[in-house]
């Protein structure tokens, strides 16, 4: 390519794609991973993934604004429900959730640039695999309900806000015209019902999209893409302090609803980041 007269640079490249396109704050788009380490490995595991993947694997790239680590100890993830999961199996695998806020309408270029980059990385001899992606896909952001409406921090902010807890739940349509029912039904009526009084600031919900047929392999296919919900809840407590009055019973108001099933709701508390907290109550 020719500039002024001059061959181009990936400089001048850089500049150049910096000057077109979207660039707003908004959550447009979200990367949600659920990680589960080979036992004997979790320390391992969590290095790599803090000291160097979260980086260079993630908030190094374009678009990819704000991302924040989560972990299930052992008693958290006895919490877990249902037993019987479409997501994992057994429902208490994964105990590292990663997640991301990527720019609105820069999914398909920091798509190109994450294939890029992890082929990279794993020839490079920079990827751990003594570990199980159990619930991996980036994901389209629908809506985001707020407790205390105008309030309190938006969602772009939820993954710098100290929360002290996240629970994450997955939630299955019959069909892709049910879903649009679901989620309606979610953020019009359950969503606003259920943060009244509670200790969760927000809810953001998401679709998951498919993954590149040049993926890396050793993460699977995204399943659901037409009928799967993800919902993010944002807590101000740990969530042991409210699990009993405020989680429970989820998957009842949902099938009540005749819209849906629960397949997942995983209570995470946040890792505490440049040390090993937490890598011992795993097991």
């Amino acid at each position: 390519m020719q500039d002024s007269g001059r061959e181009e640079t990936y400089p001048d490249l850089y500049g150049k794609l910096a000057s077109v396109g979207p660039y707003g704050v908004d959550v447009g788009h979200a990367l949600i991973t659920m990680v589960e380490p080979d036992p004997g490995h979790e320390r391992a595991y969590h290095r790599w993934y803090e000291d160097d993947h979260f980086i260079a694997g993630a908030m190094a790239m374009p678009w990819m604004y704000s991302g924040r680590r989560w972990v299930a100890t052992r008693d958290l993830q006895l919490l877990r429900y249902p037993s019987e999961s479409a997501v994992a199996q057994p429902v208490t695998d994964g105990c590292y959730v990663t997640v991301y806020w990527l720019t609105s309408g820069r999914y398909e270029e920091h798509m190109r640039w994450t294939v890029g980059i992890n082929k990279r990385l794993n020839r490079d001899g920079r990827v751990f695999h003594r570990r199980t992606h159990v619930f991996t896909a980036f994901q389209d952001h629908e809506a985001t309900v707020y407790r205390d409406g105008a309030a309190g921090p938006r969602d772009f902010h939820a993954l710098d806000h100290p929360y002290a807890g996240l629970v994450v739940e997955v939630v299955d349509a019959e069909s892709a015209a049910q879903r649009a029912e679901l989620l309606e039904w979610l953020r019009s009526r359950h969503l606003p019902e259920r943060l009244a009084g509670s200790p969760a600031a927000l809810v953001t919900l998401f679709r998951p999209t498919p993954l590149p047929g040049d993926r890396m392999t050793y993460v699977k296919q995204v399943e659901g893409v037409d009928t799967r919900l993800t919902l993010l809840w944002f807590l101000q407590a740990d969530p042991r302090e409210c699990w009993e009055a405020y989680f429970t019973g989820l998957d009842e108001a949902v099938a009540e609803s005749g819209l849906g099933r629960v397949e997942l709701v995983a209570p995470f508390i946040p890792t505490v980041p440049g040390t090993d907290t937490y890598v011992d109550r795993l097991r």
